[in-house]
């Protein structure tokens, strides 16, 4: 889904983090508890999904226990909001491939950030994990009072960074969020894997980077 632009080169790659940097928590541990109960594996997680946003926690104008509490409504949920919260959690697992990427990019000249769909949790995890030192940049919809499903998320981070769209490479494993990205004019990854990630780096960066260097986090 790279589409690179001609019109200047990029300076900043915004990372997504669950399903990019980490492992996607959110979605794996609601998949295995809806498994549990007899549903679905994709039952739970796309229920909780619509309740994270309806609830207004993604974006920072409501509470985990309003989440919860909205997700109960629609699912019956056994557990308590704590171990429900903890289990979450537990499934966000670091990728340490993707930080070295980041690393190495932040040292050959590149600027790095995280832009997530991210309630405080993210904040939780950054305690007990240490990753936000790895991004010069940290953009959280819980923070930002907006997420990605609405496109002009992008256009405020991109007045937060004073960069023009064509100067930012969006890295998602959400391919509609990449769509979003790509109609304000940002360039777009939609991510699989770090060994395609980088073939559609090579292309929108061609010689910014040492690719003989870059082959070593294919492994």
């Amino acid at each position: 889904m790279t589409e690179p632009h001609t019109e200047s080169s990029p300076s900043w790659l915004l990372f997504d983090y669950g399903g990019v940097i980490a492992e996607e928590g959110f979605h794996d541990a609601l998949a295995a508890l809806s498994l549990q109960l007899g549903y679905s594996q994709e039952k739970l997680p796309t229920l909780a999904m619509d309740a994270v946003y309806e609830s207004g926690y993604v974006t920072g104008h409501g509470s985990e226990s309003d989440f919860w509490e909205l997700l109960r409504s629609r699912f019956p949920l056994k557990w308590s909001n704590a171990y429900l919260t903890e289990e979450v959690l537990r499934h966000f697992t670091l990728r340490p491939r993707m930080l070295q990427l980041v690393d190495y990019l932040r040292a050959t000249g590149y600027l790095a950030a995280i832009l997530s769909d991210q309630t405080d949790w993210l904040d939780r995890l950054n305690r007990r994990d240490g990753f936000f030192r790895h991004f010069d940049r940290i953009f959280n919809s819980y923070h930002l009072g907006t997420g990605k499903r609405n496109t002009m998320t992008f256009d405020l981070v991109l007045r937060e960074l004073s960069i023009p769209a064509q100067e930012a490479i969006f890295i998602d494993d959400n391919p509609d969020n990449v769509e979003r990205a790509l109609s304000r004019g940002m360039h777009g990854i939609h991510f699989t894997d770090i060994a395609p990630l980088l073939d559609e780096l090579s292309v929108l960066l061609g010689e910014g980077l040492n690719w003989k260097m870059c082959e070593k986090f294919r492994v």
